[in-house]
C-alpha cells in the first residue's frame, strides 16, 4: 500500500443526507461495500480521533501506536497467513476470507473508493481508522457472526457498541426497521440488540495486538476477551439470514 505524506485530515462533518443517500444504496446491494464508507464517512465525525486517545491509553496501546503496523499489508501476506496454527484466530480468519471470497486488499480498495486519498493518509488518526477497517472480518471470526445480512447488522451493532461510531449505529437501526416492514423486526432487532450488547460487555478489541491476537487459539481469545455467543442470532434458521428482497419496494429487507 502507498501512503500519502499529507498529514492534514478533512475536518470531520457529520452529513446526514449523504448518509442516507449511501444506505438506500446499500439496501439495494448489500455487497456493495463502498456505501459502508460512505455512511461512515458521512456519521463518523470524531469518533476516530477518540479511539486512538483511548489507544493511547490502553496498556500496550501506546506500542501499538509508536509501531503503527499496517494489517491489511499482513493480512494479505498469503504465506504469514498460511503458518498461523490450526485452532487460531488466524486459520479460522484464513478459511472465513477463502470461503467468502474476501481480501484485506479488497476491503482497503472500497474504502479508498468512499474516502480518496484521506484512506491512506500519514496520519494517526488515519491509521487508526485503517486499523478497524481492516480487523472487521476478524471480528467477524471472533464473534461467529456470518456475512448474511442479520450477520451483518449484529456486527454493527457490535462494532458501534466497540467504537461510538454513529456510522455503525444508522445502519443497525436502518436494518431493523426494514425488518419491522415486513414482520420480521422481533427477531432481528431482539439478535441485534443482543450484539450490541456483547460489544459494550466484551473487551476493547481496537486495543489488541492483532499479530499476537491471530496465533491464539479461537475459544481461548473468545473467553479472554468476554465475547459472548450471539444465541438470537443462532437461533434464526440460516436459510432465512438472508431475507428475500420485499417485491413491493425492490429492496433487501434486512440489511440489504
Amino acid at each position: 500500500m502507498e501512503l500519502s505524506g499529507e498529514l492534514r485530515l478533512p475536518r470531520p462533518r457529520v452529513r446526514p443526507i449523504r448518509a442516507l443517500r449511501a444506505f438506500r444504496r446499500l439496501l439495494a446491494d448489500k455487497e456493495d461495500t463502498r456505501q459502508v464508507f460512505e455512511i461512515m464517512q458521512a456519521l463518523n465525525g470524531a469518533s476516530t480521533a477518540r479511539g486512538y486517545q483511548r489507544l493511547l491509553g490502553a496498556v500496550q496501546g501506546g506500542r501499538l501506536a509508536y509501531e503503527r503496523v499496517e494489517l491489511a499489508e499482513r493480512l494479505s501476506d498469503r504465506a504469514y497467513l498460511q503458518r498461523l496454527p490450526e485452532g487460531s484466530v488466524g486459520a479460522a480468519y484464513r478459511r472465513f476470507i477463502a470461503a467468502e471470497r474476501l481480501s484485506a486488499g479488497g476491503l482497503a480498495e472500497e474504502s479508498r473508493k468512499a474516502r480518496g486519498g484521506a484512506a491512506d493518509l500519514l496520519h494517526p488518526y488515519a491509521w487508526f481508522g485503517r486499523r478497524i477497517r481492516d480487523t472487521h472480518d476478524i471480528w467477524h471470526v471472533l464473534t461467529g457472526y456470518g456475512r448474511d445480512s442479520l450477520g451483518e447488522l449484529c456486527l454493527v451493532a457490535f462494532s458501534y457498541a466497540q467504537t461510538g461510531a454513529l456510522g455503525w449505529a444508522f445502519i443497525a437501526l436502518g436494518g431493523v426497521i426494514q425488518a419491522l416492514k415486513i414482520g420480521e423486526g422481533t427477531r432481528v432487532a431482539g439478535a441485534v440488540w443482543q450484539a450490541y450488547c456483547n460489544g459494550r460487555d466484551a473487551a476493547w478489541l481496537p486495543g489488541e495486538d492483532y499479530e499476537v491476537l491471530l496465533l491464539e487459539p479461537l475459544e481461548d481469545a473468545r473467553r479472554r476477551l468476554r465475547i459472548r455467543r450471539g444465541d438470537r442470532y443462532f437461533a434464526v434458521p440460516p436459510p432465512l439470514r438472508n431475507r428475500p428482497r420485499d417485491p413491493g419496494r425492490g429492496q433487501a429487507s434486512v440489511s440489504g
